[in-house]
C-alpha cells in the first residue's frame, strides 16, 4: 500500500517546522537512514545518510541565523511532494547580512512517513548578489 497523501503532507510540514524552530535533532528525526540531501544550486552541498546529515546541521543551523522557511505552495501527490518556498536568514560569516530567496523542494517520502529524497533548487547567484549589496551597505 503506498503512502497517502495526507501523510507525506504531514511529514514535509512537520520536517520544515524543525528546521524553522532550528531543533537539529528533531529535523534529523524526520529524515530516513538512507537520508539524500541533494543540492542544485552551485552553493549547496549534496549529502547521503541520517548520520552525515545530522552531523552537519548544527554548522548549518548556526551559519544560517534567523533561519525561516515558508511555504507559499505544497503539492502533494502520494509519496511525493513539491513545496515553493521563501528562505531567510542572516549569513553569520558575511556579517549577519540578511538574505531573502525563494527556492523549491521536492520530496519523496518513505512509507514510515521519513523523508527519504529532498531535492533544492535556489538560486546561488541571487544569494551572492544580496551579500555584496548587504555588505556595501554596511560599508
Amino acid at each position: 500500500m503506498g503512502l497517502t497523501g495526507e501523510r507525506t503532507g504531514e511529514a514535509v510540514r512537520r520536517y520544515l517546522a524543525a528546521l524553522n524552530a532550528r531543533d537539529a535533532d528533531a529535523v534529523a528525526d524526520c529524515v530516513s537512514v538512507g537520508f539524500v540531501n541533494e543540492h542544485t544550486a552551485a552553493l549547496g552541498r549534496t549529502v547521503t545518510g541520517r548520520a552525515a546529515y545530522r552531523a552537519r546541521l548544527d554548522g548549518f543551523l548556526a551559519e544560517f541565523a534567523d533561519l525561516h522557511y515558508e511555504i507559499e505552495d505544497l503539492l502533494v501527490a502520494g509519496d511525493r511532494a513539491a513545496v515553493a518556498y521563501r528562505m531567510s536568514f542572516r549569513l553569520v560569516s558575511a556579517g549577519k547580512v540578511p538574505v531573502r530567496i525563494r527556492g523549491m523542494f521536492r520530496f519523496k517520502v518513505d512509507a514510515d512517513g521519513l523523508i527519504a529524497h529532498r531535492i533544492d533548487y535556489w538560486d546561488s547567484g541571487e544569494v551572492h548578489r544580496q551579500l555584496a549589496a548587504g555588505r556595501t551597505a554596511a560599508g
